[in-house]
């Protein structure tokens, strides 16, 4: 179990294996056990996230990992993304989400290699299902590698993945100031995407606020607006993903 967020990894569906924890000695007390399992699980998967980033190296893959609230606009962005890829770089996907694989039919309609990973119980990817999801990948060194994590700005910001990037989107129909109520997701993430920007005349949404309060918790976080149903800011995004 996750000593945060409380989301049972052992429940993880079994293609993608579990989150091995040591139990805590018996006369401990429920403090101790707590802290006990946190570390063991953080540095089980320090371990993984750095192997994977020896994996992404050697094939020259630039990791991208998508992290928002359920609803942000991720998956239309990938689809997006990946259909104005198309003839310029390779690219795979990673699909996480609780149940289903609908987003990675979604995704594999583009014609881009996707796989889903169920994470039952839990609520965020770790390094350990993205590094089995790779061995079900093709080989296509020098290729983005776009990782769609669950819906959730809380427990995501927790598990390094061995990503190069971390993307936060959060979308016009969603309050302003997630960043201060999430900051932990921000402090750590190299852009941040305002999403669904043609809905901003229908909704009560401040971008310069958003944007304002995001730099509180990282000055130099990079930012863009753009709304992928129209196309509008595609652009700007494509040319960011172009230079990692």
């Amino acid at each position: 179990m996750c000593g945060i967020c409380g989301c049972d990894s052992s429940k993880l569906a079994p293609v993608f294996g579990s989150v091995k924890i040591t139990k805590a000695p018996e006369k401990t007390t429920l403090a101790t056990q707590t802290i006990e399992l946190h570390q063991d699980l953080m540095r089980s998967n320090h371990h993984q996230a750095e192997h994977n980033r020896d994996w992404f190296s050697h094939h020259n893959l630039s990791a991208i990992n998508l992290v928002s609230s359920p609803g942000a606009g991720k998956t239309t962005l990938l689809e997006q993304t990946l259909t104005r890829l198309r003839g310029r770089r390779g690219a795979l996907v990673i699909e996480g989400d609780q149940q289903t694989e609908l987003d990675a039919a979604r995704i594999r309609a583009t014609g881009t290699p996707a796989v889903q990973i169920q994470t039952g119980q839990a609520c965020h990817l770790d390094a350990s299902m993205v590094h089995r999801a790779l061995h079900q990948l093709p080989e296509s060194d020098g290729a983005l590698l776009l990782i769609e994590n669950v819906g959730n700005l809380i427990c995501p910001a927790m598990f390094d993945l061995g990503e190069k990037a971390r993307v936060v989107l959060v979308s016009v129909t969603e309050g302003d100031d997630k960043p201060l109520k999430y900051p932990s997701i921000f402090h750590q993430a190299e852009l941040l995407i305002i999403t669904k920007t043609d809905l901003l005349p229908y909704v009560q949404f401040d971008t310069r606020k958003c944007i304002e309060h995001a730099r509180q918790i990282q000055p130099d976080l990079q930012v863009l607006e753009l709304s992928a149903t129209r196309g509008e800011g595609m652009t700007a995004w494509l040319d960011w993903l172009e230079g990692q």
